[in-house]
């Protein structure tokens, strides 16, 4: 069975920095456009960040460009997401996303794969 599993949640201040992770099982991150989506109590999904092989450069959405940095380790079959000079906007709940095959899409409709959901909250 395939699955996403998300980790690296948690308290954060204004201004400080975070990073999830998201490791897909039965798949390798190679196969797949894996994007990082996050959404709070009421709202729409949010499209933040999303890489995939077969695009150039990864996308950003325009609140978080600059200050996060999305990654993938093929060795560690793992996507990061650094997330720098955070702010109290960006606490929602952070889900990872996958799509094969790896194009990355804004729309959170259009892939196959999501995770649990991790909580980023503001500390202070």
């Amino acid at each position: 069975e395939v699955q996403l599993v998300e980790s690296g949640g948690g308290l954060v201040q204004p201004g400080g920095s975070l990073t999830l992770n998201c490791t897909p099982s039965g798949i390798t991150v190679h196969e797949l456009a894996i994007g990082w989506f996050r959404q709070a109590p009421g709202k729409n999904r949010e499209a933040v960040s999303c890489i995939a092989t077969s695009q150039g450069a990864p996308y950003y959405a325009d609140s978080v460009r600059g200050r996060f940095t999305i990654s993938r380790d093929i060795a560690e079959n793992t996507v990061y997401l650094q997330m720098d000079r955070m702010k109290i906007e960006d606490t929602d709940v952070y889900y990872c996303e996958a799509l094969k095959p790896p194009l990355c899409t804004a729309n959170a409709a259009m892939y196959d794969l999501w995770g649990q959901g991790t909580q980023v909250t503001d500390s202070s």
